[in-house]
């Protein structure tokens, strides 16, 4: 069995990744720290999971006793904790945070998108670096068409995210009386996860050198993530809809449709489905996925599968409700 340990465990991803870790058949958790809520049961603040984890909160990170150690904190405060404790060698971390997600020489975590980096995930990482949710949504939108080189034009995109994408924490804009009914723009073209985009298509082709135009926009709903890119495009739809196919063929959790997805398709699953469509010498793209299981949790416990050698599907067999 992986033994975990988490650390942030009060957050929504954090609610998420037990839920997940829960009911995945190689996994027992250890410890769960928040130093607020210490000493108090999990599930006084992740209700949902009555009946199903009776630990309670610590203060303490004892490593000698996990295999792998997630980090829910928020954002700049993994690298503080890496820096005041002493994490085993053997120890795998996966941080869900933006602390390490730009490979700029300075550490070892390896950007864990698996539909990009299945290959160096597997082949001896140790740190991984779990992507953003809004990167996560639109870099499987455009990943095929940088492999084949065909970015070469300003890549244009609106993007609306669930509230639950603010962290747990409440704020002007999460306050319910203000997000029901409510939709609003916010970080236009100068959103955080912009770097990690760019970083991943360049990867793939080196000479795309372009603008990506990115519009985040807030919505009335707790989950989900709908991103909507669209780009100059000379290739017909049938070709460029095969180069999909076959970029995504042996990826366990990205799926083309000819209809045009909704967010309730995702809704709970670690799924991404994506849609294509020409319009006048433009290919539009939409794709649908949870910004807490595939854009966060349910990513990490892929990645988690894939450093322990594990099936990738291991305890991420997830359906959408009905409704």
């Amino acid at each position: 069995m992986i033994k975990a340990g988490i650390i942030g465990g009060a957050g929504y991803t954090a609610g998420e990744l037990l839920r997940l870790l829960i009911n995945h058949p190689d996994v027992e958790i250890k410890w769960v720290n928040s130093s607020s809520n210490a000493g108090n049961l999990v599930t006084d603040v992740h209700q949902g999971l009555i009946g199903e984890i009776d630990l309670r909160f610590t203060d303490e990170t004892p490593m000698d006793e996990i295999d792998v150690l997630f980090c829910c904190t928020p954002h700049g405060q993994t690298r503080t904790f890496l820096e005041s404790h002493e994490v085993p060698e053997e120890v795998r971390i996966i941080d869900l945070s933006t602390d390490y997600r730009i490979e700029d020489g300075t550490h070892d975590f390896v950007y864990g998108l698996p539909e990009l980096n299945r290959k160096r995930i597997v082949r001896g990482a140790k740190r991984i670096a779990n992507p953003g949710c809004f990167a996560t949504a639109i870099q499987l939108a455009l990943l095929p068409l940088a492999k084949n080189l065909l970015l070469n034009s300003a890549i244009h995109v609106t993007a609306i995210t669930g509230s639950t994408g603010a962290g747990v924490k409440p704020s002007a804009t999460s306050h319910f009386s203000w997000r029901n009914n409510n939709v609003s723009i916010y970080k236009p073209f100068t959103h955080q996860h912009l770097a990690e985009i760019r970083q991943s298509l360049t990867q793939l082709q080196s000479s795309f050198s372009k603008p990506i135009e990115f519009i985040p926009m807030r919505g009335p709903f707790a989950r989900g993530i709908m991103a909507v890119a669209y780009l100059d495009c000379p290739v017909d739809l049938d070709v460029v809809k095969k180069l999909y196919e076959d970029f995504y063929d042996d990826h366990n959790f990205t799926f083309i449709t000819d209809k045009a997805p909704d967010l309730k398709d995702v809704v709970n699953t670690n799924k991404c489905i994506i849609h294509l469509e020409k319009i006048d010498g433009k290919l539009l793209i939409t794709s649908v996925i949870d910004n807490l299981v595939k854009g966060a949790s349910g990513q990490a416990v892929h990645n988690m599968n894939l450093l322990f050698g594990l099936h990738e599907r291991a305890g991420l067999q997830l359906k959408p409700s009905a409704f």
